[in-house]
């Protein structure tokens, strides 16, 4: 009994980093609420690397675009992925049924009683010169209530029930479902085929060159040391190598503290690595980019002085205070003057 807001993806975590690859992403979910139509209540949102792309409801049947490169596609091909999400919806709602009957739980239940299947499938891949795209991996899972329960291996191309579910339900699904089993796997190689199309319309995967900025400032930790930050954004591809050195001499990573690459949400990428050091030694670091938009590596050098912000803070505060003030003066001088020119009422005429 889980509202749809509470479950939880457990396996479907941290995208993993896959550097300058691509990779497309299906996220289902489908609750055992019937509507009105007797339809479960089925949604999708589709990831192109780290950006959702579009959200798809069987509600109202309508698949939204997210991206306005998607405003590009051909319509047939449009309609055609439109069409293939309500197939997955289908497929699901099959699925649902068959888990509900084997855990004992009764698909016809009241609301009060909902359950959740949720299913990742998604493709991996590098694309070549050719604009074709190669498959590197293919990911199957699928979790019921918040709990992982089967999932894929495309090397091996076996499926595997996670060791929290019982014996009975492996050999269930091995001698039970080779049908539903034969329609995930080929979603896979419908997934490959999708993440070409999308990849010919994205506006978010052309090579971009990183901007690179080094700060220095107090640590918060200890007054006598400083905290030298490397910042690397607006990158693409992903894949990007951030060296701090002293003297050209590679900083262990213990010794840092790193942001891990991440989207800016406009299909670029950022990372931010820092390290405390004593403000007496400060001197000879650099930070050393590397990446695939250029040859070699762009070195930043730290001056070793001290960005101190806070009296800029400070003014921004005194700023704020006196505008706030001439805010208030202005409106007590308005109403001053509303008053001044605003005739006085009569006095009423008291009765005899």
């Amino acid at each position: 009994m889980r509202d749809a807001e509470l479950c939880v993806f457990v396996l479907f975590g941290v995208l993993p980093a896959l550097g300058g690859k691509h990779y497309l992403f299906y996220l289902f979910t489908i609750q055992s609420d019937l509507s009105v139509d007797d339809i479960y209540q089925f949604s999708a949102v589709t990831l192109l690397n780290d950006t959702q792309i579009d959200s798809y409801s069987s509600r109202d049947g309508i698949r939204t675009p997210k991206q306005s490169w998607m405003k590009e596609i051909e319509e047939r091909e449009w309609k055609a992925g439109t069409e293939k999400l309500k197939n997955d919806g289908d497929l699901l709602h099959n699925f649902l049924d068959t888990q509900m009957n084997f855990s004992g739980h009764d698909p016809s239940v009241p609301v009060s009683e909902r359950h959740i299947l949720q299913w990742r499938n998604g493709c991996e891949g590098e694309k070549l010169p050719d604009e074709s795209v190669s498959t590197l991996n293919c990911i199957n899972e699928i979790a019921y209530d918040g709990e992982d329960l089967i999932s894929h291996d495309w090397t091996s191309q076996k499926w595997t029930v996670s060791a929290a579910q019982s014996s009975e339900l492996q050999k269930k699904w091995k001698d039970e479902n080779e049908n539903l089993q034969k329609a995930l796997s080929l979603k896979s190689v419908d997934c490959v085929e999708w993440l070409e199309i999308y990849l010919q319309y994205s506006s978010e995967t052309k090579p971009t060159v990183p901007d690179v900025y080094v700060f220095v400032k107090k640590s918060q930790t200890e007054s006598s040391r400083l905290t030298l930050t490397c910042l690397a954004t607006g990158f693409y591809p992903k894949d990007l190598k951030m060296r701090v050195r002293r003297f050209t001499t590679s900083l262990p990573d213990h010794l840092l503290t790193s942001s891990g690459v991440r989207p800016n949400g406009d299909g670029t990428y950022q990372l931010r690595k820092s390290v405390d050091v004593q403000e007496e030694d400060a001197a000879g670091y650099d930070c050393s980019v590397e990446h695939s938009t250029f040859n070699g590596s762009m070195i930043k050098p730290w001056e070793g002085k001290r960005t101190d912000l806070s009296g800029v803070v400070v003014f921004i505060g005194a700023v704020t205070g006196m505008m706030a003030l001439v805010v208030l003066l202005i409106v007590f001088i308005k109403k001053k003057i509303k008053r001044a020119r605003t005739p006085a009422a009569p006095t009423p005429l008291l009765s005899p």
